[in-house]
């Protein structure tokens, strides 16, 4: 059954601080579940792609600075998006799984806890709820309550006494996202170098080349910026102006290091 909220009303609704529209908000049903099973991966899509596109373009911008040949760009940058690609997304899968195992271990032990000794978990949710401020008798009410249900019972262990809120992704399409963002993102430091293997310009200009890599790849990062107000909920702004700081610094110091050895290396 659905909530009679809608999520994304309301936080546009805190956004504004507008109490009639959170009102809205809290009087209709949420989407169905499948219309937001895309939002599960948002986080996955969006840091594969922040660490895929600053990583390439520090690549990019360290053999600038080494004034290496041409073609090391290329092999330099996929090699990073397909290498580091893979390690993102098996990272991410196997953090995923793990979290996952760990997930379901913790609520097979409460579960068997509350099947076996259920009056030693209603002390132990009467603990928590009297450490939050409500009384003995009201906390033993909401126990008595809560344990006739064993699904949510344990469902609210899980979140008050563990501190665990259980998910539904899955980590594989985490990991699969992941990797597909990592190397999308990734590419776009990449287009000019590409694309001059078709017009010998780009190659007699090499800092002609860099400047468009880095305005598509300066643009590119503060979308992204932008985009990651779907996890963080900040100013959209703000966060594409922070995400382009941070990119243009990771490649001014890739740039820094490349001059600076092959100054030492002559």
């Amino acid at each position: 059954m659905a909530a009679s909220r809608d999520l994304e009303k309301a936080k546009e609704a805190y956004k504004e601080k507008d109490v009639e529209k959170m009102k809205q908000a809290h009087s209709v049903r949420a989407p169905e579940r499948h219309k937001i099973e895309a939002g599960k991966y948002v986080k996955s899509l969006i840091y594969g792609g922040v660490d895929g596109i600053i990583t390439t373009f520090a690549i990019v911008a360290g053999v600038v600075g080494a004034q290496l040949d041409f073609s090391a760009i290329i092999i330099l940058g996929f090699a990073n998006l397909l290498a580091d690609g893979l390690s993102m997304g098996i990272g991410d899968y196997l953090s995923s799984k793990s979290e996952r195992e760990y997930e379901q271990g913790e609520r097979e032990r409460e579960e068997w806890e509350v099947e076996h000794y259920p009056e030693g978990e209603k002390k132990e949710m009467i603990e928590i709820y009297e450490d939050k401020g409500i009384s003995s008798e009201e906390a033993q009410a909401i126990v008595e309550i809560l344990s006739k249900y064993p699904k949510a019972w344990v469902d609210v262990m899980m979140a008050e006494e563990l501190g665990i809120i259980e998910t539904d992704e899955s980590p594989a399409k985490n990991g699969i996202a992941t990797f597909l963002s990592f190397a999308l993102f990734g590419f776009v430091p990449l287009i000019t170098y590409v694309i001059a293997q078709l017009w010998p310009y780009l190659v007699e200009n090499q800092n002609v080349s860099f400047l468009i890599a880095c305005i598509i790849t300066g643009l590119t990062l503060f979308v992204l910026g932008s985009l990651k107000v779907k996890v963080t909920g900040k100013n959209f702004i703000r966060s594409g102006l922070e995400m382009l700081a941070l990119g243009g610094l990771a490649a001014a110091a890739a740039y820094g290091i490349g001059f600076g050895l092959r100054a030492l290396i002559g």
